[in-house]
């Protein structure tokens, strides 16, 4: 009897502790909802709370107003303190490191101008060389003089060199999501390196780096007519283009084409080059063709100075165009020289023989 009353009692326990955390989370909710829909009490408000004295008001609202200005404030001074700090920590990383004298294959300090500074200038100085230096390297082409000095006999030394472009001219770059980059050869280049070999030293000077084209020249010239190469690193890097200099070829520029599709790869010798239009990869394209029949007609005509023959499509929105049009404007006129010629030479001889049969010779004796 004593244990069930003991364990009624015990339930009765359970259920009352059970009733009371029911109805305190039920508060506890009503004041957080309500807590998060009533918005926050203003300034003003909050002032009448602290007390109804206008003293009291003016230094709460002041304290506040402190608070809020000095939050952004102290913020923004430690973020130009730390950026400050690394800076500082960054700058004096890149003297120490760049600032020091080289070294040669044992490891030994090469001594060089700066040696009888003192330590700290010679790091500024070393450092400030090492980035001119780096600076000009991007910029100048890698030497004054690109390619060797011409072939002399008993070695042949074609008359002309022909400098051209790999991408845009020979090549069309294409991506696609299954093989990613890819590039198409333009037809007649086999064409083209076939009929001018033996009248152009044919050299590729490219906007692309070494190990982008080096692989690509040697998919389109199986068979060798390429006799130089140049890349990224031999231009001259002026306004954001990639120059080709003339005057570093080591060549004669009155003997020199430069054919590229930008104007701005020749713009320091604008009357030694052809600007075409950039190849965009159709298979129908004859473009070579006619590069390779304009430029044969400067050589097979010995043009002393191509400057002379180049400055006349200079302005030509396409060269090689306005060159089929007089070339065929020249042979109908050509034609009809001979046409002129032929008709006359037929009336000489028509009169010729109408006067022998008047006036027949006297026979000799």
């Amino acid at each position: 009897m004593g244990g069930a009353m003991w364990r009624q009692h015990k339930m009765a326990s359970s259920a009352a502790l059970a009733l009371r955390l029911r109805s305190g989370l039920r508060l506890g909710t009503r004041g957080l909802c309500a807590r998060l829909v009533t918005p926050p009490p203003r300034a003003s408000d909050q002032a009448k709370e602290i007390g109804s004295h206008p003293s009291t008001k003016a230094q709460a609202q002041g304290s506040q107003q402190q608070r809020g200005k000095e939050g952004p404030s102290y913020a923004k001074k430690v973020a130009l303190w730390l950026a400050g700090l690394l800076g500082a920590g960054g700058t004096v990383s890149v003297i120490y490191i760049f600032g020091n004298n080289s070294v040669d294959e044992t490891g030994a300090k090469i001594p060089d101008e700066f040696d009888n500074d003192p330590i700290l200038v010679q790091q500024l100085r070393r450092t400030y060389k090492y980035f001119k230096d780096y600076r000009q390297m991007i910029i100048e082409p890698t030497s004054p003089c690109l390619l060797p000095d011409p072939l002399r006999e008993p070695y042949y030394q074609p008359p002309y060199t022909l400098v051209l472009e790999l991408t845009g001219v020979l090549l069309h770059p294409e991506w696609s999501l299954a093989t990613g980059w890819r590039f198409k050869k333009r037809p007649g280049i086999e064409t083209l390196f076939q009929q001018l070999a033996p009248l152009y030293e044919i050299v590729i000077f490219t906007s692309e780096t070494g190990m982008t084209a080096f692989p690509l020249i040697d998919s389109v010239d199986p068979h060798g007519f390429i006799s130089y190469r140049l890349f990224r690193d031999a231009t001259r890097y002026m306004d954001g283009h990639h120059v080709k200099d003339i005057s570093c070829l080591n060549r004669d520029p009155a003997r020199v084409v430069v054919v590229d599709c930008k104007k701005e790869a020749f713009r320091l010798q604008p009357y030694n080059g052809v600007a075409l239009r950039p190849w965009d990869g159709n298979s129908d394209d004859r473009v070579l063709l006619d590069l390779s029949a304009f430029l044969k007609t400067i050589a097979l005509n010995g043009v002393e100075d191509v400057r002379t023959v180049l400055e006349h499509y200079a302005l030509e929105d396409d060269p090689l165009e306005a060159f089929k049009q007089r070339q065929s404007r020249l042979e109908q006129e050509e034609q009809q020289r001979l046409a002129e010629l032929s008709k006359s030479s037929k009336q000489n001889l028509f009169f010729s023989s109408l006067t022998s049969r008047l006036w027949p010779r006297s026979k000799q004796p």
